[in-house]
C-alpha cells in the first residue's frame, strides 16, 4: 500500500516514473480525501473530478508511451475560484458570478496543464479577493485545518486549505495585499507572492489591477520554487508581465543564505505584534544567523502610512474593475427590476456582499469630482515613498524580515464585526504589494492553541530566488514545516 496523500512534487514524481502508481490513482487519492475533509473545512467551491480524471489519464498515456514527463506530471493542484478555467466555474465566490463560466483559461492555469498539473478543483476565497479571513465568501466560510474554530486566513483561504489538508500538493493564489502570505502563515503552509509581473495576470478576475499577483501554495520551499518555474515569464496577453529571463529557481535553492545581508523590520515586530509571534520571528532570526547570514535591525517609519495608501488605491481600482458586473452583460441580474436604472441598483445590491460593497463605496469616494487629489492622488504620491524606502534599504541588505501577521489566526466571527481590525491584520503585508516586491511566508513555529506562526522575507525587485533560496535554507534546518494538522491523523487514503 503507498500513501499518496501528503507527499511532495518530488516523491510522487518519483513514484509515478518508477511505475509504482498511475497518475489516475493519485487523481483518485487526492480527490477521495478532498471530500473527506472538505465537508468540515469548506475549501472548494467547484471540485473539477472530471477534469482531474482527464488530466491524468493523459499522463498515464505519456508514462505508456515512454514520453519524457513534464515538471508537474500528475500534481494534483487547486486554483482560487478567481482563476479562470475555459468551460468551469469562476465564481469569485459572489453571488454576482455564482453560474459564470469562462469561455478561456488563465495563462498560469494553462502553464501548469501543460505541465502536467492535475486540476482537483476551484478553491474558495473571500469574495472578490476582497477580505484577510475568507468569511467573506458568498457559499461558505472557510475554516482552518488546525482548528475549524479558527479562520483560515484570506482572501486565498481555500488554496491554502487544500495544501495543508492534503487534498492537492501545490495551489495557486493571488495576492494583492497579503492573500498569499496570511493564509500560508495561518494554516502552516508555504505561500509566495513573486515581483510584480514574473507570472502574467491573464485569466485573473481583477481585483486591483496595479496590486494584484498570482502566486504558489505548497508544502515546502522546494514545491513552491517548482511551481514558480513553471507558472512565470512572459505573456504576450498581460502587458504587464516581465520581459526577460529569469533564473531556475529550483536550482537557486541550494545557494544557502551565508553572506546574505538581511534586516528585520523594526516597525513590523514592535507594538502591536502579539509575543508569541515576535518571539518565533527572533528563533529564527538566530537560526538564519547560524547558518552564516548578518542579519540586523533597519526603521522604516514610512510603511506606518501603508495600510490608508492601500485601502485608497486597492478601492479605487476596483470601484473600477467591478463596474462591469451591471446585470447586464453576464453574470447574475436582478429580475424584480422595472427599468435599467433600478436593475443595476438591484443587482449589484443583492449580487454583491457587504464587504465589496464596502470598498466599492470607499473607492468611489476616493475617485469623486473634488476628491482625487487629496485622496487618490495623494496615495500614489505616498506609495512612491514607500517605493523609495524600499529601493534605498535594499541598497544595503538582500533581504527584509519581519512576521507575516501581528497574531496567530483568531476565531471564525472575531473580527468580522470591526473591519478597522480586520484590515490590521494585512499590516506587515501590505507594503510588499504597494512596492511590487516578492515576499514568502514559511512556517516557523506555533502560537497560543498551537497555531501556526509565518515568517515573512521580503525581497528586491526580482529577488525571487533570493527569498526562496533563504527560505529553503531556513527550512531545512528547522522541522516546522514537516507538522501536520490533527485533521490529517488516521485519515488514509492509500491506493
Amino acid at each position: 500500500m503507498t500513501e499518496l496523500i501528503g507527499k511532495s512534487i518530488g516523491e510522487l514524481s518519483k513514484l509515478l516514473k518508477d511505475k509504482q502508481v498511475k497518475a489516475r490513482e493519485i487523481a483518485e487519492a487526492h480527490l477521495r480525501h478532498l471530500q473527506t475533509v472538505d465537508d468540515k473545512l469548506g475549501a472548494f467551491n467547484s471540485p473539477t473530478p472530471d477534469l482531474a480524471l482527464k488530466q491524468a489519464d493523459k499522463i498515464d498515456q505519456m508514462v505508456a508511451a515512454g514520453t519524457k514527463l513534464p515538471p508537474l506530471a500528475g500534481i494534483p493542484v487547486a486554483l482560487k475560484d478567481n482563476i479562470c478555467v475555459a468551460d468551469y466555474r469562476t465564481t469569485c465566490s459572489s453571488k454576482i458570478l455564482e453560474n459564470f463560466v469562462p469561455p478561456y483559461t488563465a495563462t498560469a492555469a494553462n502553464k501548469l496543464f501543460d505541465a502536467g498539473a492535475v486540476c482537483v478543483g476551484k478553491a474558495n476565497m473571500d469574495e472578490f479577493a476582497m477580505g484577510s479571513s475568507n468569511e467573506n465568501s458568498a457559499f461558505k466560510i472557510a475554516r482552518n485545518p488546525w482548528n475549524t474554530d479558527r479562520v483560515p486566513g484570506g482572501s486565498s483561504g481555500g488554496p491554502a486549505i487544500s495544501v495543508s489538508a492534503g487534498a492537492s500538493v501545490i495551489s495557486l493564489g493571488s495576492d494583492t495585499g497579503g492573500s498569499i502570505r496570511l493564509p500560508a502563515s495561518f494554516c502552516g503552509v508555504v505561500g509566495m507572492k513573486p515581483t510584480y509581473g514574473v507570472v502574467s495576470r491573464f485569466g485573473l478576475v481583477a481585483y486591483a489591477s496595479s496590486l494584484d499577483q498570482i502566486g504558489p501554495f505548497g508544502r515546502t520551499v522546494e514545491d513552491v520554487a517548482t511551481t514558480l518555474n513553471v507558472i512565470s515569464g512572459h505573456d504576450n496577453k498581460d502587458s504587464t508581465s516581465y520581459n526577460n529571463s529569469l533564473p531556475d529557481f529550483v536550482s537557486e535553492l541550494q545557494k544557502g543564505v551565508k553572506g546574505l545581508r538581511m534586516a528585520v523590520i523594526k516597525e513590523l515586530i514592535g507594538e502591536g505584534i502579539d509575543p508569541e509571534v515576535r518571539q518565533a520571528v527572533l528563533n529564527a532570526i538566530a537560526v538564519i544567523k547560524d547558518l552564516g547570514a548578518t542579519v540586523t535591525e533597519v526603521s522604516m517609519p514610512v510603511l506606518k502610512h501603508s495600510l490608508p495608501v492601500y485601502y485608497l488605491i486597492a478601492t479605487a481600482e476596483a470601484c473600477a474593475n467591478l463596474a462591469r458586473y451591471d446585470g447586464v452583460k453576464y453574470g447574475y441580474r436582478a429580475e424584480d427590476a422595472n427599468d435599467i436604472l433600478s436593475m443595476y441598483f438591484a443587482t449589484r445590491s443583492k449580487g454583491f456582499g457587504s464587504e465589496v460593497k464596502r470598498r466599492i463605496m470607499l473607492g468611489t469616494y476616493a475617485l469623486s469630482s473634488g476628491y482625487y487629489d487629496a485622496y487618490y492622488g495623494k496615495a500614489q504620491q505616498v506609495r512612491r515613498l514607500i517605493k523609495d524606502e524600499f529601493d534605498k534599504e535594499f541598497k544595503n541588505f538582500d533581504i527584509l524580515i519581519s512576521p507575516v501577521s501581528p497574531s496567530v489566526a483568531f476565531g471564525v466571527g472575531e473580527k468580522t464585526e470591526d473591519p478597522l481590525t480586520m484590515y490590521l491584520t494585512d499590516i506587515a503585508t501590505i507594503p510588499v504589494n504597494l512596492a511590487g516586491l516578492p515576499g514568502i511566508s514559511v512556517p516557523c513555529g506555533f502560537g497560543k492553541g498551537n497555531m501556526p506562526i509565518g515568517l515573512q522575507l521580503v525581497g528586491a525587485p526580482l529577488g525571487d530566488a533570493t527569498i526562496l533560496r533563504a527560505a529553503h535554507a531556513y527550512e531545512q534546518a528547522t522541522e516546522w514545516h514537516k507538522a501536520r494538522p490533527a485533521l490529517l491523523n488516521g485519515v488514509s487514503s492509500s491506493k
